[in-house]
């Protein structure tokens, strides 16, 4: 006797007995009997046949249009039947998928995570939420012997596991040139033919890479095709734009990139960013940069960690907790010694 005729048996005994001696603790029985069903693979058509088997046989007096009933109910659960077991199999496939997912962006989290350098007279703050499991954006530090700071920040044009990939492969794209990271310029045209040569054509990565020097306290930057950032000049108390430069990565792999300087005086601030902190989406329509900019204004006196931790709070809390696209930020404060 296989497993679908036992727990057929056991129905019909747990029925036989309930019509005779109706109870709560059979009623309990019959939930443990559903979900023993569900592991054996019974049919709702199965149950329903042989519960009508079940009444015929202990009232044989009961109405035809009771019995014509079940032909009815049989039927319906046929068609439900089918729909169940696809549904079932698409939940599996699902949790198939989650799991594979989770341990992917597991994989990826290790394989891109970067420490935040500690670096006398500075004050860094970083943050990066995807918006999925899997994160679109990258953003990596590097310090040299010398104390100066290197910074990428990476947009792929792209999400889930080939954004991830993509960025797995600038990462080490990037460890592969040490000898440059102290020309930006550089190390966007040398990541420009990498990514022209390796990734789809339909795939595009934005990036701004920059090195903050700890000697001369310039930043020296380039991008390519990436949101601009800010400069915040503390004497002046105003906020300038980052000047924005050069295609993105992978569209023309001859691209010469430009690089621009600026000197960071203290309480000054650079302010590196992705797209998902501009592209901010309220009831009312897209965030402007000068809301951003005022952000920074009203956090300022904090230290930098909180200050990117805080303006998170306030733009995701604008989108109902719901973030639309990955979100990267990333602040150098410049302080006294």
């Amino acid at each position: 006797m296989d497993n679908q005729q036992i727990m057929l048996g056991k129905y019909e005994d747990l029925l036989t007995k309930y019509l005779r001696d109706s109870n709560e603790q059979l009623l309990y029985k019959g939930q443990k009997l559903s979900r023993q069903s569900i592991e054996n693979d019974i049919t709702p058509e199965e149950i329903v046949a042989i519960h009508k088997s079940v009444l015929q046989n202990l009232y044989p007096d009961i109405p035809k249009k009771v019995v014509d009933s079940f032909d009815l109910l049989l039927e319906v659960m046929i068609g439900y039947g089918l729909v169940y077991l696809e549904h079932q199999l698409l939940r599996d496939q699902q949790e198939e998928i989650k799991s594979e997912m989770e341990i992917a962006a597991n994989v990826q989290q290790t394989l891109l995570g970067t420490k935040v350098p500690t670096v006398k007279g500075l004050d860094i703050g970083a943050i990066s939420i995807p918006a999925r499991q899997m994160n679109g954006d990258y953003f990596h530090f590097v310090e040299d012997e010398s104390g100066s700071i290197s910074v990428a920040v990476a947009d792929v044009i792209g999400k889930g596991i080939p954004a991830a990939l993509c960025m797995s492969m600038i990462k080490y794209a990037m460890d592969s040139l040490p000898e440059s990271r102290n020309r930006p310029s550089f190390v966007l045209e040398n990541l420009n033919r990498v990514v022209e040569q390796n990734v789809d054509i339909t795939m595009f990565i934005t990036m701004v890479y920059g090195m903050f020097d700890a000697e001369t306290n310039y930043f020296t930057y380039s991008s390519a095709g990436h949101e601009p950032g800010f400069h915040y000049s503390s004497k002046e108390e105003k906020f300038y734009d980052l000047n924005p430069s050069g295609l993105v990565l992978g569209v023309d792999k001859s691209m010469k990139y430009k690089e621009h300087s600026l000197r960071i005086e203290e309480g000054d601030m650079i302010i590196l960013l992705s797209d998902g902190v501009t592209e901010t989406r309220s009831d009312e329509g897209f965030i402007e940069r000068e809301d951003i900019v005022q952000l920074v204004r009203k956090f300022n006196h904090l230290p930098a960690q909180e200050i990117v931790e805080s303006i998170y709070k306030e733009l995701v809390k604008l989108q109902d907790f719901q973030l639309k696209d990955d979100f990267t930020l990333i602040i150098f404060k410049r302080i006294g010694l």
